[in-house]
């Protein structure tokens, strides 16, 4: 009873931390029972914990003993499986050396113990309260939609690419991809086997097909006068949800930046392990799968439209994007398992 008085006395403070490649994202709260008074962000300019962040912190924290640290699992031995029952995590993964959680008895993510030690290190100045996963951040983020709309979800990250395939609020597929460890050898491999498995499925060579030649035979499709103007095709709406659902995902402050040639070379890798994580997902017998014609993409780094173009005409898939506040995100989490 006295504990419960002497907490409502101070505000709460709940500190995120992001640290990208290049820079620190901190994002703090302070909070008066459920009640945001105040709220600060400060980009760093520096991949570690250095001095300036602790003393920021440390600005805002002072003032309560009531304060919180939550941080993303950047680890690369990471993931989701769709099972909670011990008895059937095996069939997915030993899990021998992961920690793990179960979400909703439905789910559960996992991250080696060794990682998440040294996590916990690079954080020592401050201390960890809450390490979150990037797939519970897609479902707490697109919680709306999951619910009742099956699809692929990604959440793009500074070096990572997290994707799930959630039906019904259920977790069917998961992966965590690192751009970083993410070889051109692997992905030309992937581009191989998606040519070699279309060349068996319809058993063509494309090797010993005369594009050239193709294209001039083209010419007698002038012949169909009775074919409309595709261009007219544009006024059909993809889905019956589709007007609804581009209005909700492109309010937004600011717009998908113009393409640079970094930003297209990441987009377009991104793009590449979509693709591969894609495949793994209807070529694995562990996973039911479903045709995916549906992608929501939580944008946490300012994605060129690129990506969306590559999804759409290469994947043909009906692509959506919400730009996405990661330590905001993270905060919105910490604030869920403090009751706030």
């Amino acid at each position: 009873m006295l504990s419960k008085l002497f907490e409502s006395l101070y505000n709460k403070v709940i500190v995120s931390i992001v640290l990208n490649r290049k820079s620190c994202s901190v994002y703090i709260e302070i909070c008066s029972k459920s009640t945001v008074v105040d709220s600060q962000t400060k980009t760093f300019e520096t991949a570690t914990i250095n001095q300036e962040i602790i003393e920021f912190v440390s600005s805002y924290t002072k003032e309560s003993p009531y304060s919180y640290y939550s941080v993303l699992d950047t680890s690369v031995d990471q993931g989701a499986i769709p099972a909670c029952k011990k008895s059937e995590l095996s069939y997915y993964k030993n899990l021998d050396s992961y920690e793990y959680k179960c979400f909703d008895e439905k789910w559960v993510c996992y991250t080696l113990k060794n990682d998440l030690y040294e996590m916990k290190q690079q954080y020592k100045d401050f201390g960890v309260d809450f390490i979150f996963s990037p797939i519970s951040i897609i479902y707490n983020f697109f919680e709306d939609k999951v619910k009742s709309h099956f699809a692929l979800y990604v959440l793009v990250q500074d070096n990572f690419v997290s994707l799930s395939v959630f039906e019904n609020s259920a977790l069917m597929f998961a992966q965590h991809l690192d751009m970083k460890t993410s070889s051109d050898e692997e992905l030309s491999a992937s581009v191989i086997e998606v040519n070699s498995d279309l060349e068996e499925s319809i058993g063509i060579d494309l090797d010993d097909v005369d594009v050239i030649e193709e294209m001039e035979d083209m010419e007698d499709l002038d012949d169909f006068g009775d074919i409309e103007d595709l261009d007219s095709l544009e006024e059909i709406d993809e889905f019956s949800e589709s007007q609804d659902i581009e209005e909700e995902f492109f309010e937004i402050d600011e717009p998908i930046v113009e393409s640079d040639d970094d930003s297209v070379n990441e987009d377009y890798q991104r793009f590449t392990l979509i693709q591969k994580s894609l495949g793994d997902y209807y070529n694995d017998k562990h996973y039911s799968s479903n045709f995916i014609e549906t992608i929501y993409i939580a944008d946490g780094v300012g994605v060129s439209s690129d990506l969306k173009k590559y999804l759409e005409e290469e994947m043909f898939l009906n692509v959506y994007i919400r730009r996405l506040d990661i330590p905001m995100e993270i905060c919105s989490l910490a604030k869920g398992e403090l009751g706030l």
